[in-house]
């Protein structure tokens, strides 16, 4: 999967950098065969946006956006919305039944 950094008229830390694409990796797990993902940092006056899609064969393209006066809670805002956006993804009846026979 690659990863695409984006920035528009912010100046975006390492740390921040690493904390997203630590992320997008661990979601994308949920899905099969994530093709890419676009992590875009914008920053307008004292908000901070922060939008991450994630593109897969044979999906809708998910894209999700938080915003923020800094770019730390806006991340966690993006990544909490992807996250509930991964979890509603369809499974195969094979993988609801293993689910049923574990538990």
């Amino acid at each position: 999967m690659e990863i695409l950094f984006q920035s528009h008229h912010a100046e975006v830390p390492e740390r921040i950098r690493e904390r997203a694409r630590t992320a997008v990796t661990r979601l994308s797990a949920r899905l099969k065969r994530v093709v890419n993902a676009v992590v875009r940092f914008e920053s307008d006056g004292p908000t901070r946006r922060v939008e991450i899609v994630l593109r897969a064969p044979r999906r809708p393209v998910m894209v999700a956006e938080g915003s923020a006066r800094f770019f730390g809670p806006a991340l966690r805002y993006a990544i909490d919305r992807l996250d509930a956006q991964t979890r509603q993804v369809k499974r195969t009846p094979k993988t609801r039944g293993r689910k049923i026979t574990r538990a």
